[in-house]
Formats: structure tokens, C-alpha cells, sequence
């Protein structure tokens, strides 16, 4: 029959164990995190424009990477053209319809782990109220404490293309490029 010490002692470690494989989560830091999408402009040229105010968490999962998501909203008032008249017209119906869906979302559905620094994303990206599967292929660049929030922090950068007009933005297609490019890049951390 086992003592009460050792029990105790076996039941601890059984917690700590637990409590080490627990999945992390991390929340997104809007300050520094970006979503760059280009496209071709006739040929001529190649114009980037950026979201901003980017929230959601990243969960990590170390025994099981597989297991780990990404949930992300992206408010589409806050693309930035640098051309403020595009701006504004991509808040209309014909474009983004802000008014009818304010939020471009991104939900992962599983993870596939190529090795430790470099992960497979799958997930629904919705756009204007149409969801479609994208891939995302990310980077680990850092895992450890944040210096100044002293708290843990990840970071990751992210790249992936779709064609905008599966999402019913196909506006001067084919002389302004179907396909889009997106480069995301992601510092998260765990909230004190």
C-alpha cells in the first residue's frame, strides 16, 4: 500500500507534468502585427497595402503542435492604400461592403509541423461573407520571454495568396491581378 508522502509526491508530478503539456495561449499584440497584400497593377507595377488594429490569439501546443490554432480578426476600416481615395472606395459594396462585414476573419483547422521553426496552417479565410480554405506558410522566428513585459511571447512571420475574386472582389480583373499576396508578420504574448 502506498504512504501518504509518496502519493502526495506521485500526484505533483503527475500535475506538473500536466501543467508543462498544457497548451499556451498568446495573445495577439496589434502594435506589431501586420497583414501586407499586393497585387499587379497592369503590369506596370506592383502596390501594397496594409491592415492595421489586427486582433486574436495564437495557441500553442508543444506536446501536440498539430493541436495548436490561430484565430485572427482583422477590421477592414483600417486598411491603409496609402492612397486615401482607394481607401475609401475599398470600404464600398462593390469592394469590401465594410458596412455589411466589417471583419476579415481567419480560424485555423490544423497545423501540419514541416519541422520546429517551420508550420503549415490551414484555415477558413473570410472575406465580404464568403469563407474559403488558405494556407498559411509560417516561420517561427522567436519563442522565449518578452524583455520589456517580461511575460512569454512568441513570434511568427506568415506568407499566402488567394485570388480576391473567390471572395466576390473581382473588380479590373484581369488587368489589376486576381491573385493577391499576403505577408504577415506577428508578435504575441501572454497576458500578465
Amino acid at each position: 500500500m502506498f504512504n501518504k508522502k509518496a502519493l502526495l509526491g506521485l500526484s505533483l508530478g503527475l500535475m506538473s507534468a500536466v501543467t508543462f503539456a498544457a497548451p499556451i495561449t498568446y495573445k495577439i499584440d496589434p502594435a506589431h502585427t501586420a497583414t501586407l497584400f499586393s497585387w499587379n497593377h497592369f503590369g506596370f507595377s506592383t502596390p501594397t497595402a496594409n491592415f492595421s488594429d489586427i486582433q486574436g490569439d495564437i495557441q500553442v501546443d508543444e506536446a501536440h503542435p498539430e493541436k495548436s490554432s490561430v484565430n485572427v480578426t482583422i477590421p477592414v476600416s483600417s486598411v491603409n492604400t496609402n492612397v486615401s481615395a482607394l481607401d475609401k472606395e475599398f470600404q464600398e459594396a462593390a469592394w469590401f461592403n465594410s458596412a455589411q462585414y466589417p471583419n476579415i476573419t481567419f480560424k485555423s483547422t490544423r497545423v501540419e509541423t514541416k519541422d520546429k521553426k517551420h508550420f503549415k496552417i490551414f484555415g477558413d479565410l473570410t472575406v465580404k461573407g464568403t469563407t474559403k480554405p488558405v494556407v498559411l506558410n509560417a516561420t517561427l522566428n522567436k519563442q522565449g520571454v518578452h524583455p520589456m513585459k517580461k511575460v512569454a511571447a512568441i513570434g511568427f512571420n506568415a506568407t499566402t495568396s488567394f485570388d480576391r475574386s473567390a471572395f466576390g472582389i473581382g473588380n479590373y480583373v484581369p488587368n489589376v491581378s486576381d491573385k493577391i499576396t499576403v505577408n504577415i508578420t506577428t508578435e504575441a504574448s501572454v497576458d500578465k
